[in-house]
Order: C-alpha cells, then structure tokens, then sequence
C-alpha cells in the first residue's frame, strides 16, 4: 500500500488496518495535509461525516431488517467533535450524554427530550436540574440518585423520566459483576415497590430499563436482554408503561485487514518475551503478556483492544438480536412481542473509519541502545485509550520521499518529559527514515483515541478537531473547524 509520498509501516510483522478512500485521498495530497498541521498546530484530529452517516443506516438497516422498532444514540463520551452531534441529531438518530458540559452542549445544537439520554456515572444536583428542566430521561444507577432526581424534580415542578439501570445478570450459572446499576436479584423486590404507587418517588417516571456490559460477550447481551425483557414484563404488570429496552454499547468493530497478521504479531510477541527472538516492541512489553517465573510459558492475556474481529458492528448487533431463550425465541421476537423500542448506544462503532489523527515529525536519534526515535509534535495522551497499544500501522507522509528506499525499524515517541511517553509500543518499519517536517498519520482513531484521555499538561494546547462533509477534489477549503459548529 505506497506511492510516491506515502506509505504505511512494513516489514515481517504488518498489522494492516482497514481504510478508507477519503483516508487515501488525503495522503495523496501531501501539500494540503501539510498546509492544514501549518494553520492549525500538530496533532490533527480530521473527521469525515459521510462515514459517520454510513454508519448510522447501516446500524438502522438491522432494526428495518428484524422488524423491531430501533433507535441509536450515539455515545457522545467516544469523540468530543460537536459536529458528529450535529450530524447524529439531524440523522434522526440520539445522542448519549455522560456528563454536564456534554448534555448542555447537545441541547444548545439542538438535541431535545426526544433524542437525547444522560447516562453519566455520577450524576451532580447540577446535572440533575439540567436534565429535568429540559425533560432529559435519566439513566439512574443508585438509590441515592432516586432520591435527588425525585427531590429535584418536586422542587421543580417537573415529572422526571427515568430508566433503571440494571447488573447482576446471570450467565451460564455464574452471576455478571459490574460496580454499576441496581442488581436484578437482590434489588428487584424494592424496585417493584417503589414503583408500584407514586408514594416513594412522585415526581419520577419509570420509562425503561437500560444495561451496558463490560466485554464483547453476545450470548451475555443476549441474556442479559432477555432476562431485563421479563423484568419490564414485571413492573408492566403493575402498572408502569415501560417504553425501551437498552441494551448500551460495547458493540465490538473491527480494525484489521488481515487475521493472519493479528496471529502473527501475537505469535512474535511471545516469541520476543520468551528471548527466543529479538523485542519488537519498545523495551520488550509484553502488552499484558509475562514470562512464568523460571519457565518457557507465557501467561496473562493481552491488554489491547481486541483489532481483529470476524463479527462485529452490524453483525454483532444482528447476533444479539438473533439470540434465543430456552424455548427457541430469539430476542428480536421477544421484542416484538413486548411492543417496546430497543435502545443502543455504540460509540467505538458508530465512529468506524470516520476519523484520523496527523501529526508531525519533530526529531530523529538513535537511543542508548541504537533505537531510531521519532519525535512527534503531540503527546501520548492524544493517541490513547484504555488499551495498552493502539495496534495499527501507521502511514507516514513524506515530504520529499527519498529515491533510494533504506528501511529505517523505529519507534515513535511523544513530547510528555515521561519516559513512557512512546506513542506506540511497537516497532515500526518504514521505506526510510523520516525527516523533520514529515508527517503521520494514525488510522480510524476517532472512537475513544483522540480524546477520551488528552490532557493539558505542560500547558499544551489540545489538539484541533476538523471535519469533512463531503469532497469530490480534495482541497484546504472543504474542512471546516468543530468550532464551528453552534
């Protein structure tokens, strides 16, 4: 995958991502990516709205596909761009909030009670009182949050929409932990009560029931979908109209061409752990995987994303829904049969190939070990997740692409005075070594990379957000600041 300025990294061990061709007609443009780190500072977070739309009919062809009344919203917490708000409220699809400045944000572009859903971990009286007045459905976690929407809400003179979150579900004989949410079991008996009159909470509605699990688990959704579906059953049964099932995020993507490549990486990791081959990753990390103690084996797991993945996005969702009970009913069915909207919530997934993040190159120098270090004009908190490496091969973009190719095995690092600063952990292999004034480019970074963990220290400014609405020749004046967006 190279031309005449552009490449990705090379060499034995490839991790090839999946791209797009607006990606590549960026890259192809070495004058404009060049113009636009020069006007808005380095890194560069580029976003590309048709992508995002794509992916937002593709996720409401699987409600059209199963017949289920469906809506989406979007995860706001995976991406700060205003503009995919906009685009996902004028898409006809919601909006998921997770704190104050990203609910009001969402109301002041136009979200309204109709699409829009606070979800935050922990809820402040002044989150509350923003949600209630607006008439924001509320996703409450605790009894304490209860009691301060129901006191918020009477203070008011509003009535509160709330959904319950719930965990504890039960898979396989052993019970799903999660620190979040009222456990099915233990607390179904005091839920029914407080919602079986308007004695306890007055001022609050019961309109659905909502989960989001950790891990990529579809038979865990599927039952745990099930088992919320009997709940609703439950508290319908006395009363309450229970309008949606939620079944949150966690949505797996898929991030690499090839299966063969993610195996081959593992394979050479342990290999390298274990000194049966030289590093390939900075200071031999194991990313999550050990040496036993005195012994040839490798344990633990690797701490990344999982990149490759035969099922995901859309046919992830499908398999949840195709999920069956005991008695043969999937869960599509039982939807149906409850006449109630299925929720979700994907961030990570919705935000598929939608999103890049250039950079540039500051310095070169060979390390006390003779290591090639790359400086980049950003720092590892802008290309960061909860993962231990972002597994991708980047594309560097040159300049002035030198005629004779020597490949340079490098490492990529950050302007943080940590020694940990390493932006990726991995070698990387390049046509040539860049030179000062070349730059990066990390693929589909725009779920939960760009800006979930970025921080201001040294007093760096954040990075700029760009989007794309559409281009059919690629020039400066098509992309259009996040600023922008009111």
């Amino acid at each position: 995958m190279t031309n005449n300025n552009y490449s990705k990294s090379l060499g034995d061990i490839q991790l090839t991502p999946v791209t797009s061709a607006w990606m590549h007609e960026m890259m192809d443009h070495t004058e404009i990516v060049e113009n636009l780190l020069d006007t808005y500072g380095s890194p560069l977070n580029i976003h590309h709205l048709p992508s995002f739309q794509k992916n937002i009919s593709d996720y409401l062809e699987v409600f059209k596909k199963f017949e289920v009344e469906g809506q989406i919203y979007f995860a706001r917490k995976a991406n700060k761009s205003k503009a995919l708000v906009d685009t996902a409220l004028k898409s006809g699809i919601g909006v998921d909030t997770a704190s104050y400045n990203e609910l009001k944000q969402a109301i002041e572009i136009g979200g309204t009670e109709h699409n829009l859903i606070l979800t935050a971990a922990v809820k402040n009286r002044a989150l509350l009182e923003l949600a209630i007045m607006n008439h924001i459905t509320i996703i409450v976690d605790n009894t304490d949050e209860l009691q301060m929407a129901n006191q918020i809400a009477g203070e008011l003179e509003k009535e509160c929409s709330v959904g319950i979150r719930l965990s504890g579900f039960q898979v396989n004989g052993n019970k799903l932990y999660s620190r979040f949410g009222f456990d099915i079991e233990r607390d179904r008996h005091n839920l029914k009560i407080w919602f079986s009159d308007k004695a306890t909470f007055p001022h609050l509605k019961l309109s659905g029931f909502h989960f989001h699990l950790n891990g990529y688990s579809i038979e865990e959704r599927g039952e745990a979908a099930i088992q919320t579906l009997e709940i609703i059953q439950e508290f319908r049964q006395q009363g309450n109209s229970i309008d949606f099932l939620d079944i949150g995020g966690g949505i797996l993507m898929n991030y690499l061409e090839s299966h063969e490549e993610w195996v081959n990486f593992q394979n050479h990791l342990r290999d390298a752990i274990l000194g049966k081959r030289e590093p390939i990753t900075f200071q031999n990390n194991g990313l999550g995987f050990e040496q036993e103690t005195n012994k040839m084996e490798i344990r633990g797991n690797l701490s990344t994303y999982p990149f490759y993945n035969e099922i995901h996005s859309t046919d992830f969702l499908s398999q949840i829904l195709s999920y069956q009970n005991s008695f043969g009913t999937s869960v599509a069915e039982l939807i149906n049969s409850a006449n109630i909207q299925v929720r979700i919530e994907p961030g990570r997934s919705l935000l598929n190939q939608v999103g890049v993040t250039l950079a540039k190159v500051a310095y070169r120098k060979l390390d006390a070990q003779g290591n090639w270090l790359v400086g980049l004009e950003m720092n590892m908190s802008q290309l960061k997740s909860s993962s231990a490496d972002f597994l991708l091969d980047p594309f560097i973009i040159y300049k002035n692409r030198p005629e004779v190719i020597e490949e340079a095995k490098l490492f990529l690092t950050g302007s943080y005075c940590l020694e940990q600063d390493v932006l990726l952990k991995r070698e990387l292999t390049f046509p040539n070594l860049p030179s000062r004034g070349d730059m990066i480019l990390f693929v589909n970074t725009a779920g939960y990379m760009m800006h979930f963990y970025q921080t201001e220290s040294h007093l760096f400014n954040l990075s700029q957000d760009l989007f794309l609405e559409k281009f059919e020749k690629l020039a400066s004046e098509l992309f259009t600041t996040d600023s922008s967006v009111n």
